[in-house]
């Protein structure tokens, strides 16, 4: 043997311990590809159900936000009539104040002054 074939017979040993060390980290990266797609493949399957879940309970949360819509809709309604009630009630008030009050007023001051003067009367009696 030649030095030409003793170097080229270290050469192909050298290339296939290259090969060899290289196998076990390639097949293990493998393995590792396979959990890997075994993971995303689950998840796929288990995120389907759960989003179907989560689309009905939107779609129910949604039907309830359209009746609170409806309901404080309502609610502002009834508030403006009150305060129309309330207003009407003080002008009401202000007007039989106005009307009746100074003669009620008036009436109640003479038939209490007419009480006195005939309890003293009656006293002096």
């Amino acid at each position: 043997m030649s030095v030409g074939e003793i170097a080229g017979l270290i050469a192909a040993m050298a290339a296939v311990a290259l090969v060899g060390f290289s196998a076990v980290p390639l097949l293990k990266l493998g393995r590792v590809l396979e959990e890997t797609r075994l993971a995303v493949r689950d998840i796929g399957h288990n995120t389907v159900p759960i989003l179907v879940e989560l689309k009905g309970t939107v779609t129910a949360t949604n039907d309830e936000l359209g009746k609170l819509s409806l309901v404080t809709n309502d609610l502002a309604k009834v508030s403006a009539n009150a305060s129309i009630v309330t207003e009407n009630a003080a002008q009401l008030s202000t007007v039989f104040s106005a009307t009746l009050g100074g003669p009620l007023i008036k009436t109640a001051a003479f038939t209490y002054g007419l009480r006195q003067a005939v309890s003293a009367k009656r006293k002096a009696k």
